[in-house]
């Protein structure tokens, strides 16, 4: 008869550590899910890369596996925010194909919002990529996207009592840029004399460091997230010199940032990162993009976008693509990534389930 295991993951201090094979291997079948749900491999990070997160304070993580005759063949997450008012959490099961339909992934589900009960959360968010499909699709209820209404992942999500909050659009930039130096010049004479960009490697200089907790944190309230309600993520001075630290310490990928200043009154406005693979073959990643509210308007967000994009091909030429995620309602960001040469390769959903 057919039977499982369900275990939580051991994390290792390090990948060649003797009790890292479970982390090893779930990380591997999340990436091979995901490769079916986003259609390309180049989203997949490898376990060195996805070890940091798991040793950051702020951002409590836990890793499920499903054990089948010794092998992993599933696994779910489960991560909240510390602090007793953290009433959200943010889980996943992935379950290899060829394992489906044999109770794994509702068990696994079941592990992690039990989880997010007894730790007294309010509600469950989940992001999955959804494969294109044939057939009927579910408009999101932001107006903007639409997902298969016939997808395995769709109806498996519908049955544990989660509601299509919201679609992400996936967006890939071929590299390298054509025209990359006149765009950036278009940008600073649009953008204009009272704005000044910073770039940086790693480390956040000193000098901008509170800037740079401000900005986390309005990232979580400025952001669109539809209704899914996301919560505040508080940045302090001393957080982002421990991610710092810890990502300096353990992540071989490294963080291109560029920051725009407001000349007048001295103090940042906006910022983007980009996070790059130490392999050349490797597709970069564009993390969080941010403009404050009170200066949009002067089009900052395409000059701190093709700045860094500069910055990219001065100090790590060479790799294929930068890849991006974006709310489809935001008609703004979506723009300037178009215009920058981004197009659409894949969805991803966002969905929300009231536990309290």
């Amino acid at each position: 008869m057919f039977g499982f295991e369900i275990r939580e993951v051991t994390i290792p201090s390090a990948i060649d550590a003797p009790d890292a094979a479970d982390f090893v291997r779930a990380i591997e079948v999340g990436n091979a899910v995901e490769e079916l749900g986003y259609g390309t491999p180049e989203l997949a990070y490898e376990p060195v890369e996805e070890l940091p997160p798991f040793f950051n304070p702020h951002e409590p993580k836990h890793m499920f596996v499903a054990v089948v005759d010794g092998e992993v063949v599933a696994r779910a997450l489960y991560e909240t925010q510390a602090g007793e008012e953290a009433d959200s959490a943010w889980v996943i099961a992935q379950v290899l194909p060829e394992f489906r339909g044999r109770g794994i992934g509702s068990a696994l589900a079941d592990r992690v919002e039990a989880l997010a009960v007894h730790e007294g959360k309010r509600k469950s968010l989940v992001y999955t990529p959804i494969a294109e499909g044939a057939g009927e699709r579910i408009g999101s209820p932001t107006g903007f996207g639409s997902i298969p209404a016939g997808s395995g992942d769709v109806r498996f999500l519908q049955r544990r009592g989660y509601s299509f909050e919201q679609v992400e659009r996936v967006s890939r930039l071929p590299l390298p840029v054509s025209g990359l130096n006149e765009l950036v010049a278009t940008a600073e004479a649009t953008s204009g004399a009272d704005y000044r960009v910073h770039l940086w490697g790693g480390v956040t200089p000193q000098r901008w460091r509170e800037d740079l907790a401000v900005l986390g944190t309005r990232m979580s309230t400025d952001a669109p997230t539809a209704g899914l309600e996301e919560p505040q993520d508080v940045w302090t001075v001393e957080r982002l010199i421990e991610a710092d630290e810890r990502n300096e310490r353990m992540n071989p990928r490294r963080r291109l940032t560029a920051a725009v200043e407001h000349v007048p009154s001295g103090t940042l406005a906006g910022f983007t990162v980009l996070s790059v693979p130490p392999q050349k073959h490797r597709a970069v990643d564009q993390y969080a993009t941010l403009v404050l509210r009170e200066h949009r308007g002067h089009r900052l967000g395409m000059l701190m976008k093709v700045a860094n994009l500069q910055h990219l091909a001065r100090v790590a030429p060479g790799h294929p693509a930068v890849i991006t995620f974006n709310a489809e309602e935001n008609r703004h960001m979506l723009d300037v990534n178009e215009a920058v040469g981004f197009v659409p390769i894949a969805n991803e959903s966002a969905w929300r389930k009231d536990l309290a």
